[in-house]
Order: C-alpha cells, then sequence, then structure tokens
C-alpha cells in the first residue's frame, strides 16, 4: 500500500536561517511515526509543510497520494490535525466546536452531528455535550481537540505536542486512546518532548536536530544502536569531583550535569559496589531509554 506521507529533500528557510534542511522521510500506513528534536529543530515547520500550510523552498510532498503544496486542500480532507495549542471556539459548547469544524470537510450536518456522541465517548467527554469551552479543564479541551480531528475520519492524523502542559492522568489517557487509534488501522505522526511518550506510541522515529535528521528508528533500535545498557546517575555536591576523578575508571562515559553525573556502563555491578563505600553520594540505578539517546545526539545545552 502507498505511504500516506513521503517527504523528500525538504528545505525550508526564514530570515537566512535554514530551519529544515534536505529532509526525507516516509510513513508506513498503520504505524505511529515520531518526530522529535529540541525546541528550534524545525518539528513544526515541517508539518506545516507536510499540511501545505507552509510553502518549502525545495523538495517534495505527497500527502495522501496528493503533491503539497499544490494539492494540499483536496490532501487535508483525509487528514485529522491536533495543533500544539489548542483553538477551540471558547464562545461556543463541546458539540457546536465538533460541528463546526467538520463543516470544514463539507460534511452533511446529519453526518456530524451522528458522529459526536461517539467522539465525546472517545475523549471521555460523554455527557458534556452541551458544556461551555470555558467550562473545560485543560485536560479536557486538549481531549476534545483529539476528539475534533477525528470528525471526518482521517486517514492521517498529525499531533504536534499533543501532551504538552497535561497532568499524569490525562497524559495516559491519551496515550489509551492514540494507541486504540493505532490498533484500528490509524497512521499518526507526532512530534513530542516526552521521551516516554514516543517509546509508549511510536513504531519508528527520527530525531531532528538543526534541521536535519541524525538517526531514524524504532526506540529499541535507536537505545541499542546509539547508547550503553544501563546507567547509573550520582547525586550530591561531591559528584562531579567524583565524576572527575573516578568516574572513568567505571564507566565508558560520563556527562555532569548540575550536581549529576550520568554514568553509561554496560555493566553496573562495579561501579555499584565502588558508590556502596561512599554513602555521601547518592545513586540512581536504571536501565539506558530514549531520554539518554535524545540527549547524546542533541546536547544537554538549554534551547529556546
Amino acid at each position: 500500500m502507498p505511504s500516506p506521507l513521503i517527504v523528500d529533500q525538504l528545505r525550508k528557510s526564514y530570515g537566512g536561517r535554514e530551519v529544515v534542511a534536505g529532509l526525507s522521510f516516509a510513513l508506513q500506513r498503520g504505524e505511529c511515526y515520531g518526530l522529535l528534536g529540541p525546541n528550534g529543530a524545525g518539528k513544526t515547520t515541517t508539518l506545516r509543510c507536510c499540511l501545505g500550510l507552509t510553502a518549502p523552498e525545495s523538495g517534495t510532498i505527497t500527502l495522501l497520494d496528493e503533491p503539497v503544496p499544490a494539492r494540499a486542500r483536496e490532501a487535508r480532507i483525509k487528514v485529522g490535525v491536533v495543533p500544539q495549542f489548542d483553538n477551540l471556539d471558547p464562545d461556543f459548547s463541546c458539540a457546536e466546536n465538533i460541528l463546526v469544524y467538520g463543516r470544514y470537510f463539507e460534511m452533511p450536518s446529519a453526518a456530524i452531528r451522528a458522529r459526536i456522541p461517539a467522539l465525546m465517548e472517545f475523549a471521555g467527554l460523554a455527557g458534556k455535550e452541551n458544556t461551555n469551552i470555558k467550562n473545560l479543564s485543560g485536560g479536557m479541551k486538549r481531549r476534545l481537540t483529539l476528539a475534533r480531528a477525528l470528525v471526518n475520519d482521517p486517514d492521517l492524523l498529525v499531533l504536534d505536542e499533543p501532551t504538552t502542559g497535561l497532568d499524569p492522568q490525562a497524559r495516559h489517557l491519551i496515550w489509551e486512546r492514540l494507541k486504540r487509534l493505532i490498533g484500528e488501522g490509524k497512521t499518526i505522526l507526532l512530534t513530542t518532548h516526552f521521551m516516554d511518550e514516543a517509546e509508549r506510541l511510536c513504531h519508528r522515529l527520527a530525531i531532528m536536530d538543526d534541521g536535519r535528521i541524525v538517526t531514524e528508528g524504532t526506540p529499541r533500535d535507536l537505545i541499542g544502536r546509539h547508547i550503553e545498557k544501563e546507567v547509573v546517575e550520582v547525586y550530591g555536591e561531591g559528584a562531579p569531583a567524583w565524576a572527575a576523578a573516578e568516574a572513568g575508571n567505571f564507566s565508558r562515559r560520563c556527562e555532569v550535569s548540575g550536581e549529576t553525573a550520568f554514568c553509561y556502563v554496560d555493566d553496573a555491578l562495579p561501579l555499584l559496589a565502588h558508590l556502596a563505600e561512599r554513602p555521601a553520594l547518592r545513586t540512581l540505578h536504571r536501565p539506558a531509554n530514549l531520554e539518554d539517546v535524545f540527549l547524546k545526539l542533541t546536547g544537554r545545552e538549554l534551547r529556546d
């Protein structure tokens, strides 16, 4: 089956700075594909280009068999979008927001109204059809935005940081709903700053930096390819000095951030035995994860 989205050598600049620099990737039907990267990596610009909302300078985009931006409007008929920031109409009820949104796809009002109960149940908002948006919590608004994006029964769902700002309960509910959609065969393109979210949801992902893909693969593949098996985090005022003097004897790589030393090892037992004799230092031993890969490839410095 053809790919729902093919991006080849995409480029886009702003103010003389290339924010998307020859990006290429393709989605497989029925998968969740993640685009990860620090602020300014080019993720949102890439999504806007893919949807035909921003014109690229070069490269090709094929969205649901349609060339973008030439036929972006036709392609978007079968796409659902959850933007980075909610854009619900605060003067309308939940049902009215879905109704108005469905009309953008030229759906008959009766068809939209018939879908509203199932969409509200999917969002965990059953019984709140007539509730004004102003009376919803942040988590409820985010779930409603997700439900609204499904009104046209899209083949592809584009999610730009769908759980930013939500409490753990709301995040887990949205994860469960997204897994349900994946199980139903929907294709999802996801951007997120939550590495655990990417590990839970994504079949494949790409890590971006400076407008380029620096690596691509399954979460497990990326962890195995780029990082040691285990991590020992060493805390305390004496951790930086200890790391400078001793960490190299036990770890293949050690990074210090503030008062924490991150020691990356394939076998943590010798290091843990050594640290057991230094009670002033606190430790956390854990398996390596996607966040370790992300920080190794994009750095620990703060991005604006």
